[in-house]
């Protein structure tokens, strides 16, 4: 048995369906304008972000340039400070170095000087000499003068050698070379046979007592002078004077042959 024909139905069905393919395709279709809209804002904000992105980039390298350069004129000071604190301290060790050796060369001369002084300072200062077996303090000057004058008196010059001692007596009134002074004073006198004033020097020998080791040969002197003089009777004295007073001396002995001879 057939079915029964709806041709109504079949039209409206077929009307149905195109209806709905209409709308399917205007759906798609406003769902493909909303996408495209989405999307292009999606790419300006995502533009957006990176030209941002590339600003703060650039900014930052720029910043970043800026304080590599900045950095790199800090270096470049800081070495040049740095060779200049080295130079300095070149030059102040070099400085140093030179005051070091100048102190020493100071030091040097400052020793050098101080001992030239105390040999200058030693040449003035009384030295201990020992002289006929007695021992005193004499200056520099004081012992030149009196060997000088002894060397006069040892080149048989005995003219020269009176005036050297009685200058030298008369510059150094208290020294210790007086004894010894008169007693080769008193020689040269008698060399020059000046008897009076010999026996005058010998005479202030003797007064000045003590033990000189020239007082016997003194009055053995002033004995001789009073021979040569004639005075036979004074020499008698003098001689029994140094024989009582100095028995143990060769100047006795020689007395005692003399006194034998004028008895």
């Amino acid at each position: 048995m057939n079915a029964p024909s709806f041709p109504f139905v079949g039209r409206f069905v077929r009307v149905a369906a195109v209806g709905l393919a209409l709308m399917a395709c205007i759906g798609a279709s406003h769902a493909g304008l909303f996408d495209d809209e989405e999307a292009r804002k999606a790419i300006l904000d995502l533009r957006q972000k990176v030209q941002d992105t590339q600003l703060r980039l650039e900014e930052e390298t720029r910043r970043a340039t800026d304080d590599s350069a900045q950095l790199r004129r800090s270096l470049i000071d800081m070495q040049n400070q740095l060779d200049a604190v080295r130079s300095d301290v070149a030059k102040l060790r070099g400085l140093n170095e030179q005051m070091a050796r100048d102190l020493s060369e100071v030091q040097r001369q400052q020793k050098d000087t101080a001992q030239s002084l105390d040999e200058r300072l030693r040449k003035f200062e009384p030295a201990r000499v020992s002289v006929d077996g007695r021992e005193f303090l004499a200056d520099p000057s004081e012992k030149r003068d009196y060997e000088a004058a002894m060397a006069v008196f040892r080149k048989g010059e005995f003219g020269p050698a009176q005036l050297a001692f009685v200058e030298f007596l008369n510059r150094y009134p208290k020294t210790g070379y007086r004894q010894s002074a008169l007693f080769w004073l008193g020689n040269a006198q008698y060399a020059t046979r000046d008897y009076k004033d010999a026996v005058a020097s010998f005479r202030a020998l003797v007064a000045l007592g003590g033990d000189h080791m020239r007082m016997p040969e003194a009055i053995l002197a002033i004995a001789n002078c009073q021979l040569e003089m004639k005075d036979s009777k004074g020499a008698r004295r003098t001689l029994e004077e140094l024989i009582a007073n100095y028995p143990g001396s060769e100047a006795a002995q020689a007395g005692k042959d003399r006194l034998a001879r004028l008895r």
